[in-house]
């Protein structure tokens, strides 16, 4: 067998390049690494980060996250050297220049392990690491030869899963109400034995429980907004009143986050409540879109054939990780984000239901798949973990007949009027389009793949009911008008063909024209114009659209009702299984009706009367110059009416709980964005500030030395800073080519002063894996875009620092105009401003013991937006220098004293009016 401490192996960072040979490691160039990868197999860590430092994308070798998938699927690991070493108990790197030997140790480690006894994982890796082999995978050769061929076959995969099983609908739960006592004895149980006092939480949780009162009024649920400062513990302190009702009651309570870290944080949470893990996985069940699942049918395809080289490779080891799984949650579960994106390219997402094509009863899967397993559970569980749009969408659609969710805590409650926004919106666009005449139509021309049309989905009934055979055929036929592959070369070369194409070519000519007058076309941005005063071209096209789609709206509607008439009339062929996949089909048919419906209603607009509730535009989506989508949109003017009406007035009780809930506004502002203000009695409110002591541990500090647009000035501020803190740095941005050109001029010198620094947009990870990797290591610092402003918990010293590169202006656009127009004008976008600065902010304390700075490198602030801080935090206007200065004392000081900085808020008076 080869020794793995016979292999070369490569560490590349922005410090350097070292290589490790016959026991001997050297410091080479670039040119030389690539080359030697290239003539042997070498052990590297993250294939595609290494090839990015050398400048070479398709680098290829012996990765050992690769390995650690095959032999520990489904286990946590930060894929650094230091996450390695100490997953594996190896004695961590002294320098980098030790990693490659580190590598070498790890490989060896993770080998051995194959012979045994030990190893958890061992079922089905022989016969996994025989398909491999046959797939060519790097690794195989060394793996094969160690593991032993099991004296009987191995199960396959789709033969071991366990089947879930079909319940009795769960009764109505209990009406009853909480007693303060219990809920308080609840809390002093979850937060355990000798835990620190809390008023805020106690007070907290005494709120919350009046929304498990019974409901006095229709139309009204009862309904509580909450805002509680950070530390004081809500997560326990509405999950004690939840768990206590859901139990009492024998009902179900549906704990709904915007992120999902947030929802991790909560499953983890869930064994305070059960603290064994089989009670904990039946009681606690985290909802997630079908997207988010992996598709065992698509699975089988791609290990039958569907898919082909490194692709191939990847479906091999998700197969080995569904084997180990808790739920099959592929984006954000126990699948190592950074697995799909050691592929490149041939990403998981075809592993995934994300076209709604699934088949329901008529799949051979149906019976084991995590999707139905997870909607299952949550009938009976007492808490179900889940997110805003899952919520909302359940409640829009009402498929699961007895699941609507009547007892809601909504956490990161701020997220809410965002979240709303984006469910309850409708685009009419190319790639949305394309979708749905796949999903009629099914696979054409030379289209590979297992997707299936209505006839082949519905074949058994147009084979039994000639009226259903005649509206599928007609369906097909009218689909045809859709626009079809390569939609996006015809409309850009000047020859749309069908109705709906042409639209789409008359939306870009409409964009371009307008968009060439403000500056715009050429910028390699997306293109937006208001949908007001549309030429003659572009009425007529929407109206020829809106025939077609007309044209296919009828069979469909014609071909829902011969589906209901057989369900009710039961022929013999239609046992469970059958019928499961007419109903399943019934309801996904109600989803594109409503969906084609609403594309009607939006181009009656066009040449028609605008309607007050609705904002429309017309957008040509770019990324740096490349267009890829075309489409009219609507929004909702205020996304929280439908919110209200479907959402929040059906429902039994509802928390909207944050630490930012009233939005850098009052508590009005937050009644308006919760859709509160829509409800016939509005909504209870209760506050309770944060414990943290942040005159004393947190400073804001103004740069005001840095000029707008002076990339060299700005990426010298960041890394000044983040040399005078030691790394622990959270850099924010708000444009992502920004974020590149300052990444690119000071990763270098960072890195020759040990202090490593990763970016969204730029290093070739997921940004879940870029913050664990942050998280883990204190002198690592991570820049980023919106995502990390909100939902990164990094408490401790891995984070000390903040630092915008300026005000969070928000981005002009027709959407934003509009509400900007109806929600007071300057005032609405400060109450915006507030909110992304609180937020922002919020990311540095995140315990009692915590210290940092906030850095806006902007002296463009205005005063008036300075209330988005906590009362008394020390914010001071001063030169990059002075903020160095401050900033490397406040960090020497975070693992110990701290000199005080004073208490009193300083600010230089600059004009309220002034932006950027």
């Amino acid at each position: 067998m080869i020794d793995p401490s016979a292999l070369p192996a490569l560490h590349a960072s922005h410090g350097g390049i070292w290589l490790r040979e016959a026991d001997r490691t050297q410091a080479v160039a670039k040119g030389t690494a690539i080359a030697r990868t290239a003539e042997t197999p070498t052990l590297l860590l993250n294939a595609p980060l290494t090839g990015q430092r050398l400048g070479y994308p398709e680098l290829n070798g012996l990765d050992l996250l690769e390995l650690w998938a095959f032999v520990h699927p489904a286990r946590f690991l930060v894929p650094t050297p230091k996450g390695l070493a100490e997953a594996l108990g190896l004695t961590p790197a002294a320098g980098e220049a030790d990693i490659p030997g580190l590598l070498q140790a790890a490989a060896k480690t993770l080998l051995d392990m194959l012979d045994t006894p030990g190893w958890r994982e061992r079922e089905g890796g022989w016969t996994a690491a025989q398909s491999l082999h046959r797939l060519r995978w790097t690794w195989a050769p060394l793996v094969t030869p160690r593991i032993a061929r099991p004296a009987e076959a191995e199960r396959w995969l789709f033969s071991k899963l366990p089947e879930w099983e079909e319940g009795a609908p769960r009764p109505a739960p209990r009406i009853i109400s909480l007693q303060g006592d219990a809920v308080l004895a609840r809390l002093e149980g979850l937060t355990g034995a000798g835990a620190e006092a809390r008023p805020g939480q106690r007070a907290y949780a005494a709120a919350a429980a009046d929304i498990f009162r019974p409901k006095a009024h229709r139309e009204q649920p009862n309904m509580l907004l909450a805002e509680a400062g950070t530390g004081i513990g809500k997560t326990l302190g509405y999950l004690a009143p939840a768990s206590l009702w859901a139990g009492d009651a024998q009902g179900t309570v549906w704990i709904s986050t915007y992120t999902k870290a947030l929802q991790r944080q909560l499953d983890r949470e869930s064994l305070r409540l059960f603290p064994d893990p089989a009670v904990a996985a039946r009681r606690v069940v985290v909802r997630k879109g079908r997207e988010n699942y992996l598709c065992l049918l698509n699975l089988e395809d791609a290990l039958q054939g569907g898919f082909s080289g490194r692709a191939a490779i990847l479906a091999q080891l998700v197969a080995r990780w569904a084997a180990f799984t808790k739920d099959g949650d592929m984006i954000g579960g126990d699948l190592p984000g950074w697995l799909p994106t050691l592929f490149r390219r041939n990403g998981s997402t075809a592993l995934t239901d994300r076209r709604g094509e699934c088949i329901y009863a008529g799949c051979p899967h149906y019976r084991k798949c995590f999707i139905e397993r997870s909607a299952r559970a949550s009938a009976d569980a007492d808490i179900v973990i889940a997110n805003h749009a899952l919520v909302m969408i359940n409640a829009a659609r009402g498929r699961e007949t007895g699941q609507a969710p009547q007892r809601i805590v909504f956490d990161e409650g701020h997220h809410l009027f965002d979240a709303a926004d984006s469910t309850f919106s409708v685009t009419l666009s190319g790639q949305e389009a394309i979708e749905l005449r796949r999903w009629v139509m099914g696979p054409e021309g030379n289209s590979r793949g297992r997707r299936r049309g209505l006839a082949a989905r519905l074949s058994d009934l147009a084979s039994y009911d000639e009226q259903g055979g005649e509206a599928i055929r007609a369906a097909a036929e009218a689909a045809r008008a859709l626009p079809a592959d390569e939609w996006l070369k015809r409309i850009v070369a000047g020859e749309p063909f069908g109705p709906v194409e042409e639209l789409l070519a008359a939306v870009r000519g409409t964009v371009y024209a307008r968009a060439a007058d403000n500056g715009e076309a050429d910028a390699g941005y997306g293109l937006e114009t208001e949908l007001a005063e549309p030429d003659g071209t572009l009425v007529e096209a929407a109206a020829r659209a809106a025939q077609a789609l007309d044209g296919l709206l009828r069979p469909l509607t014609h071909l829902g009702k011969r589906m209901e008439a057989v369900v009710e009339d039961a022929p013999d062929w239609l046992d469970g299984a059958a019928r499961a996949r007419v109903e399943g089909a019934i309801a996904s048919l109600g989803w594109r009706r409503d969906l084609i419906a609403a594309w009607l209603a939006l181009l009656a607009r066009i040449g028609g009367p605008a309607d007050a509730d609705f904002v429309d535009w017309l957008a040509v989506e770019r990324i740096e110059g490349r267009e890829f989508d075309i489409g009219v949109h609507r929004h909702w003017l205020d996304p929280t009416r439908p919110l209200a009406e479907t959402v929040l007035k059906p429902a039994q009780g509802v928390l909207i709980t944050s630490a930012t809930l009233k939005g850098g506004g009052d508590w009005d502002n937050a009644q308006r964005r919760s859709g509160a203000s829509h409800l016939p009695r509005g909504a209870e409110q209760f506050e309770a500030s944060s414990p943290f002591d942040y005159p004393e541990r947190s400073e804001v500090l103004i740069v005001t030395d840095i000029r707008r647009g002076d990339i060299a000035a700005l990426s010298g501020g960041y890394a000044r800073l983040i040399e005078a803190a030691g790394g622990g740095t959270l850099g924010l941005f708000t444009a992502i080519r920004r974020l590149r050109a300052v990444h690119a001029r000071i990763a270098d010198r960072l890195a020759r002063a040990g202090l490593p620094l990763y970016a969204q947009h730029v290093d070739p990870m997921d940004t879940g894996t870029l913050i664990d990797i942050f998280r883990d290591d204190p002198r690592a610092s991570l820049l980023g875009t919106d995502a990390l402003r909100d939902g990164v918990d990094v408490p401790g010293h891995s984070l000390r620092l903040v630092v915008m590169e300026g005000v969070p202006w928000s981005k002009p656009s027709v959407l934003h105009a509009a509400r900007k127009l109806a929600g007071g004008g300057s005032a609405y976008d400060d109450r915006l401003i507030r909110a992304r600065m609180a937020q922002a902010f919020g990311r540095l304390i995140r315990r009692a013991e915590d210290r940092g700075s906030f850095v806006i490198l902007s002296a463009a602030m205005p005063s008036r937006l300075l209330s988005a801080f906590p009362p008394g935090t020390p914010i001071r206007r001063l030169t990059l220098d002075e903020a160095i200065i401050s900033v490397s004392g406040h960090s020497r000081a975070g693992l110990g004293g701290h000199a005080a900085l004073g208490h009193q808020r300083i600010e230089s008076g600059i004009d309220d009016r002034e932006q950027e």
